[in-house]
């Protein structure tokens, strides 16, 4: 009886101990438990800007860019075309359909620049200039969050596949006229492609390619929503 007549003021301070800790620990719970729930309010809400990726996210990206690469097997084949532009007008579908789908599902800024990067670090082993893709993309970013502030809009995912692979050739024409050349001379490399030299033929190439790009983005937007709407694509 003693010894819990001894115990009892020990086990008293122990639990008014406890509890004193409980209370002042309380309001750092609830602060972080409304600071996670103001983050994951941020992370639905599609008109902001900037959210978090998830591994699902980069996992999406990456079939994407699978799509886009294992679609676009002719490539090998337009490299060894001597016609300036040839490559992106051959691409310009897979390059915009695709890329939009994964834009309509993954609405964070960065996504372009993601599928960018995975492009660009398969194609560079195939044709190195092409590895400029991935400067494409952030230029295209920058563009669309400039008008629009986010991917939120279906027209602003439709403008980015658009922009996507017709920005590659200025690029690709500075690449080159400027960088590259095969016996030093200037302008030596750009004169390898048939009507590389004459402004006509490059702007004639570049609205193709835009107008063949704007259409890969419809049918890539059109997709998407009936994927939606089938419960197949999912958010």
């Amino acid at each position: 009886m003693e010894n819990e007549r001894v115990q009892n003021p020990d086990v008293a301070a122990l639990i008014e101990n406890t509890l004193e800790m409980q209370a002042a620990v309380a309001p750092k719970q609830a602060a972080f438990a409304e600071k996670l729930k103001k983050r994951e309010a941020r992370d639905k809400d599609e008109s902001k800007m900037f959210r978090r990726y998830k591994i699902k996210d980069i996992v999406f990206l990456a079939i994407i860019t699978a799509c886009t690469l294992v679609t676009s097997a002719i490539m090998p084949l337009l490299i060894h075309v001597p016609v300036f532009g040839i490559i992106q007008l051959g691409l310009g579908l897979q390059f915009s359909i695709f890329p939009v789908i994964g834009l309509m599902k993954v609405r964070k800024a960065g996504s372009m620049t993601i599928i960018g990067i995975f492009i660009a670090l398969f194609l560079v082993m195939m044709f190195p200039p092409m590895a400029l893709i991935a400067v494409c993309a952030v230029v295209v970013e920058l563009l669309v969050f400039a008008i629009f502030r986010s991917y939120k809009n279906d027209w602003a995912c439709v403008m980015a596949g658009t922009l996507f692979m017709p920005l590659t050739v200025p690029l690709l024409w500075l690449y080159y006229n400027v960088n590259y050349t095969v016996t030093g001379a200037e302008n030596e490399a750009v004169t390898m492609f048939l009507g590389a030299t004459d402004p006509w033929v490059i702007v004639g190439m570049t609205a193709a390619i835009l107008a063949l790009c704007f259409v890969g983005s419809v049918i890539g937007m059109i997709i998407s929503r009936e994927l939606k709407k089938a419960g197949v694509l999912k958010k």
